[in-house]
């Protein structure tokens, strides 16, 4: 039990302000793993991945780019400029010879404008869009819902869910079959929990959409499916909650830890690629056992 509780603890941190920065957090979040094998499994496919900076879209970009996809993500300008940075030089490092060089897009996704100019640049500098994967969130904790503010709510969502909406009705527009639309939700949509009322909310929204989506999308040859995460090392966790809480993040799980992002792309890869031809409206379920019968 003492090994169990050693490997899941994190040094007490706190970022003030969302987004959270990956590059002072303690220790960096490990977003490639060493023993991962590529496949060419996604060689010749054009990826956009909203909040890939840092965190779990980091890791998403990094595998889509060693499995052969030009890679590009957007970020929050001004407040994510370094992970941005860092993460972009590394797509170059990985990416395959046949792949083009990756591009970061600076825009607020909660609004229809920003998500079609980022689907436009993204068309206009590589001919098309194979896979579109909707990540980028923000979470706030409460103790009551006295707390959550209209302009708090109108945030989380357009950050959450309307920036999905926006993000597929421009992308749809130059998605062909054999496509794919991958939406991160959480383990919150399924177990729910009172200090992130707002945050579990848009995350039951997310996997209502994908369903909607799936079905709406079958006859097209366009699959939609999520992935929901159980608790993670990224920078959302140390700008959203105390350093009480983040000392001990994952606990709370049957294995007893936290999943470093890496450990989540995986399931990123294999919705993306051909490997998953019959998977349309599911939710894989990467989180360390907390929900074991969704």
């Amino acid at each position: 039990m003492a090994a169990k509780e050693e490997e899941q603890k994190f040094p007490p941190q706190k970022q003030e302000e969302q987004p959270g920065k990956q590059h002072i957090m303690d220790p960096i979040p490990k977003a490639l793993n060493p023993d991962y094998r590529p496949a060419n499994k996604l060689h010749g496919k054009v990826a956009l991945v909203t909040g890939g900076d840092s965190g779990i879209g980091r890791a998403i970009c990094y595998c889509f780019a060693l499995e052969g996809a030009t890679v590009a993500f957007t970020y929050v300008k001004g407040e994510e400029e370094k992970d941005a940075h860092d993460t972009l030089k590394k797509i170059q490092e990985l990416k395959g010879p046949d792949a083009k060089d990756p591009i970061a897009l600076p825009a607020d996704i909660g609004f229809d404008e920003n998500c079609k100019m980022v689907v436009d640049e993204v068309v206009n500098n590589y001919g098309g869009l194979d896979i579109l994967v909707n990540n980028a969130a923000e979470q706030h904790l409460s103790n009551n819902i006295e707390e959550i503010t209209e302009d708090r709510l109108s945030s989380i969502f357009r950050t959450n869910i309307f920036s999905h909406f926006f993000m597929v009705r421009h992308a749809l527009k130059h998605m062909k079959e054999g496509s794919s639309i991958i939406n991160s939700t959480s383990v919150e949509a399924y177990c729910g929990s009172p200090m992130v009322l707002d945050y579990g909310s848009t995350n039951g929204a997310i996997l209502a959409f994908t369903r909607a989506l799936a079905l709406h999308l079958a006859n097209k040859g366009i699959r939609v499916n999520a992935v929901a995460a159980g608790p993670v090392w990224t920078p959302l966790q140390v700008a959203s909650l105390p350093e009480e809480l983040i000392a001990k993040l994952g606990s709370e799980t049957p294995m007893g830890r936290a999943a470093q992002p890496y450990e989540i792309a995986s399931s990123y890869v294999f919705l993306a690629s051909p490997e998953s031809s019959y998977y349309t409206g599911q939710v894989l379920h990467p989180n360390g056992g907390m929900i074991v019968n969704a």
